[in-house]
């Protein structure tokens, strides 16, 4: 009976596990926001490295030639704009022309070849870059 008795004095018994708080100071709080913040950066930063694809360089030289248009006497950047593309907005083929030639300004001079954007290139007043040098 005195093993029987050990036992249920064993059940009565029941251990409590201290209960302990977890507490942040608020410096804890802040260093524990850093180290997260660290962590994520530098997972940012690994995965931008490692996904990012590289530049190729090669000793190729791009083909490509942009058709010109010769500037008559009395031609305007506009008059050749509403000339190339009717159906367009002279103002943004004015200015994908300036952009092109790197001009400082939309003033031409006749006799002046300048280079436009390559959707032109079957427009009558235009010829391919090739009849610019000979």
């Amino acid at each position: 009976m005195t093993a029987l008795a050990n036992v249920t004095q064993i059940e009565s018994i029941r251990v409590q596990a201290p209960t302990t708080k977890l507490r942040l100071t608020r410096r804890g709080r802040v260093v524990f926001g850093g180290l997260a913040t660290i962590l994520v950066s530098v997972a940012l930063g690994l995965a931008a490295t490692l996904g990012a694809t590289g530049a190729i360089a090669s000793n190729s030289q791009n083909a490509q030639e942009f058709p010109y248009v010769l500037a008559l006497p009395g031609d305007s950047l506009w008059s050749i704009a509403t000339e190339l593309d009717p159906a367009a907005d002279p103002r943004e083929v004015v200015n994908d022309i300036v952009r092109l030639n790197q001009m400082s300004d939309s003033e031409i001079q006749a006799g002046e070849a300048f280079a436009v954007p390559l959707r032109y290139a079957d427009v009558n007043r235009v010829f391919p870059a090739t009849e610019l040098e000979g």
